[in-house]
């Protein structure tokens, strides 16, 4: 397995389905766990919610492809640190691997708006009053929650955590929503990669987010950012 192939890092054990997963994780100390969405018996977006509640939890990188994109958004708001395509690169599956175990950048600013052009109308549709899709083998949510299942309350206290930021935190995390990796907003910005991570630890710990990944979800169920925003960046 090309994970097994590099120096700094193993593989210490498989499942074929997210209740054997849970099984597995309880015996095994994971750093990361790479999650398939559709599996038998429990699917991949329980098992992560399942997984991430517990305190000292191993960071979850969902496994996709874009016809899947309203899984992703569960399994974003269940606790999923980041989502990687199937059919990626090696390099790439390593560089996720070792980003969200950094607790840094999560997935490569290119990969994130790719797949945020295609989930961003998902998790605006929250912000608009719209009924969240259903889960793999679930029922859908109710008018009014969003896809990653945030009912009312929960979006009065994203609309809160957004208050509290500083213009320039502000700034950062709409830059983050549409894509932007620390060396970009180091461009963007005019500052050091000191300050950028400043500002961006700031960002996490106001909102409550656990990466960036969940603070980019929060933006976008804010209406901080816009799908159409993410498409005109696109064609720009």
């Amino acid at each position: 397995m090309v994970i097994d192939s590099q120096p700094d890092l193993a593989v210490v054990g498989q499942a074929g389905d997210g209740a054997a997963a849970l099984a597995l994780l309880a015996e095994v100390e994971a750093d990361v766990v790479l999650m398939d969405v559709r599996m038998p018996r429990m699917d991949g977006i329980e098992a992560t919610r399942r997984l991430t509640a517990g305190d000292g939890a191993p960071r979850v990188v969902v496994l996709t492809t874009f016809d899947l994109d309203e899984y992703v958004v569960s399994a974003i708001g269940a606790g999923a640190s980041g989502f990687l395509l199937k059919d990626a690169e090696p390099e790439e599956l390593l560089a996720a691997v070792r980003t969200v175990h950094a607790g840094d950048a999560v997935i490569a600013a290119r990969a994130t708006r790719a797949l945020l052009q295609h989930v961003g109308p998902l998790l605006a549709d929250e912000h608009d009053g719209a009924a969240a899709p259903a889960a793999p083998g679930g029922a859908g949510g109710a008018a009014g929650a969003d896809p990653a299942g945030a009912p009312a309350p929960a979006r009065a206290a994203d609309a809160a955590a957004l208050e509290a930021l500083t213009p320039r935190e502000r700034e950062v995390l709409e830059l983050m929503a549409r894509g932007a990796s620390n060396t970009d907003l180091m461009a963007r910005l005019f500052v050091s990669e000191a300050t950028v991570k400043t500002h961006v630890g700031r960002v996490l710990a106001k909102t409550g987010s656990r990466d960036r990944v969940q603070a980019v979800v929060l933006a976008y169920r804010c209406g901080l950012v816009r799908p159409e925003d993410l498409l005109r960046d696109a064609e720009g």
